[in-house]
């Protein structure tokens, strides 16, 4: 694939349900936007791997494994964690060290006015990326304004129909500079392993955002296409469907499944049909999607 090599400025991608009706101030405070993580398991009690859920306030995720690191005298590969979180705000996640052999140092003594210990299990494998249920999420807006009766009617849409879940802007770093920084690695720069792991994050969501709005212009980003494959709601598992059927059509308007879309990485993307079709036009390290 020939790669850009001009600056890429984030666009505007489009909106289900058109331009935002009202405006105001979001994380004002970090206490305007809280988020708990939830786990896909239970930490089973036992094992080389104690599990923390630490509740983080203004501090961002790779700072609490550094953190973490230090304070367990472990490498930092031996933390791991399921998912960033934002740091303006108020979090709850979890984090696992990895401790074979030893006890557990005092968790109590970790905690500072930005970062509380809620509890702490041990458990046999490490927590790898994505084990999550879901995230759940309480935003306080300050300093509203705007067409009232038009929001709520868009939230009774979003309610009723969902979201184009879009990555957010956090995902790609100040002014959407860690696509840039992304494609400036693939060119031969020279990037800690750190930065390697955000800026390919970046650009995997940049293309998929890309892919997501072209089906919302087509208005099919939540209605089936040839060769689609299907997440469970609530589930990471998925499934593979050639030409929807009536079945495919029922259980996605009662939103028992969604199509998806590819993040780009080893291996298949796992569709087919028209829906590869679409993939291989559009996926480009350009601002496009028409």
């Amino acid at each position: 694939m020939t790669i850009n090599t001009q600056s890429i400025e984030l666009p505007n991608w489009p909106y289900v349900y058109g331009q935002p009706s009202g405006f105001g101030k979001l994380r004002s405070i970090p206490q305007d936007f809280i988020v708990k993580e939830n786990l896909a398991f239970e930490p089973s009690g036992a094992g080389e791997h104690a599990f923390l859920q630490i509740e983080k306030t203004g501090e961002n995720t790779d700072y609490i494994a550094r953190q973490l690191s230090r304070f367990a005298n472990v490498r930092q590969r031996d933390v791991s964690y399921a998912g960033l979180k934002d740091r303006h705000a108020v979090t709850t996640q979890w984090f696992s060290v990895w401790l074979p052999g030893k006890a557990d140092p005092d968790w109590s003594q970790f905690e500072t006015d930005t970062m509380k210990v809620l509890q702490a299990v041990r458990h046999a494998r490490k927590l790898k990326r994505g084990v999550l249920s879901g995230n759940r999420f309480i935003l306080t807006l300050r300093d509203w304004r705007g067409d009232k009766d038009k929001t709520i009617q868009q939230l009774e849409s979003i309610k009723a129909n969902g979201i184009a879940n879009y990555y957010g802007s956090q995902r790609f770093g100040n002014e959407g500079q860690n696509v840039n920084k992304a494609i400036a690695m693939f060119l031969g720069a020279k990037v800690g392993r750190e930065q390697r792991s955000l800026y390919l994050s970046a650009a995997r969501s940049y293309l998929f955002n890309q892919l997501l709005a072209y089906r919302v212009i087509h208005k099919n980003w939540n209605q089936p296409v040839a060769g689609d494959t299907y997440q469970f709601d609530l589930s990471h598992s998925c499934f593979k469907s050639e030409l929807p059927d009536d079945e495919i059509i029922r259980r996605l308007e009662i939103r028992d499944i969604h199509p998806t879309g590819v993040l780009w990485g080893k291996g298949d993307s796992g569709v087919s049909l028209e829906s590869l079709a679409i993939e291989k036009k559009h996926y480009r390290c350009l601002p496009r999607y028409s």
